[in-house]
């Protein structure tokens, strides 16, 4: 079975209700359709006053739940809410009411009071759009001020990482992280690998530099970050700053950092800003051949994730299976 199989099948043990709010792009209503097929998970689409949708009688004969928003009960509901969760904003009913005729806005809402396990928007919208709702109502998670995306990564034929399978962090969305954001990245991260894999996150913070092989004031915040982390969390394997090499190559980790236990064992790269993380994952995924799911968030409350406008149907399907392993159920 491939890895994003298994991410399937775990998911559909769970049994996740989904929200795709962007029920008008046939890509969308292809993706729901096998979701539901597969039994992945419980797909509800938001519909505007009944209009007809792309693959509709297939979601008709798949039994996928759609949802009148702009006409249902919880409208008024959360249009209070979303007034008193921002009032401090300034947040009018009538400003609530125009947010939440926004599908992504009502998705939100759905997600942050748990009707919905996770959204999965972005196929017909920014990254800007579809993140913001998220980070006014979902916001972030405890203990986590930093929004972030990664990319899970399967390398064929690799020994390194955990059979070649890698996250890479951040890939998608914070361009100069400082020494907070990287903290919260490598947290996060760690996170992620484990509820993805269900193995051990060995995290590296990567540098052109290993333990001081270079001096340059931009490597502070990678190695105060990793520090402090470690500080914090005595039980998660964390180290850097490290060079790739030996971050995951045993024999190199070994000569160039001396008694790490992630060194030439890391599984969790975390790049030090977007340049590098993003550069990365594209070589390893065009020169390696690798499998690359994402970007998928990380660091809110509860998952919501944001899809490339490129994007296919079995993309779609695959970052729901992953926004199941995300939710909190």
């Amino acid at each position: 079975m491939s890895f994003i199989e298994q991410v399937k099948a775990r998911a559909a043990k769970k049994n996740c209700l989904i929200v795709l709010p962007e029920s008008y792009d046939e890509r969308v209503t292809e993706a729901a359709v096998k979701i539901a097929q597969e039994g992945i998970a419980r797909i509800l689409l938001l519909s505007d006053n009944g209009r007809k949708m792309p693959n509709q009688e297939k979601i008709e004969e798949s039994n996928i739940e759609v949802l009148d928003y702009k006409n249902s009960a919880d409208f008024p509901v959360f249009v209070e809410a979303l007034c008193e969760l921002r009032k401090k904003k300034g947040m009018t009913r009538e400003k609530a009411e125009e947010l939440l005729k926004d599908p992504l806005y009502y998705g939100a809402m759905l997600v942050r009071e748990k009707r919905v396990d996770g959204m999965v928007a972005g196929a017909c919208h920014s990254t800007g759009d579809t993140l913001r709702p998220a980070l006014q109502i979902v916001k972030t998670a405890d203990g986590i001020k930093t929004v972030s995306a990664y990319f899970l990564m399967v390398v064929p034929d690799c020994k390194y990482g955990n059979d070649g399978v890698f996250l890479f962090a951040d890939s998608g969305l914070v361009e100069f992280p400082d020494e907070e954001q990287l903290m919260d990245i490598a947290v996060s991260s760690a996170k992620s690998f484990e509820q993805i894999t269900e193995q051990e996150p060995i995290v590296a913070m990567l540098s052109y530099s290993t333990k001081g092989s270079a001096k340059n004031k931009r490597l502070e915040p990678i190695i105060s970050a990793a520090k402090r982390v470690k500080e914090k969390y005595p039980n998660l394997k964390i180290d850097g700053e490290l060079q790739l090499d030996a971050a995951v190559d045993e024999k190199v980790g070994q000569m160039k950092s001396k008694g790490s236990n992630v060194a030439g064992n890391a599984n969790v790269l975390v790049f030090p800003d977007l340049n590098s993380g993003n550069i990365g994952y594209k070589l390893v995924q065009r020169l390696a051949k690798a499998e690359a799911y994402g970007p998928i968030t990380q660091g809110l409350r509860r998952p919501v994730n944001d899809l490339s406008r490129g994007c296919v149907a079995e993309d779609i399907v695959g970052v729901v299976a992953i926004t199941c392993l995300q939710a909190d159920k």
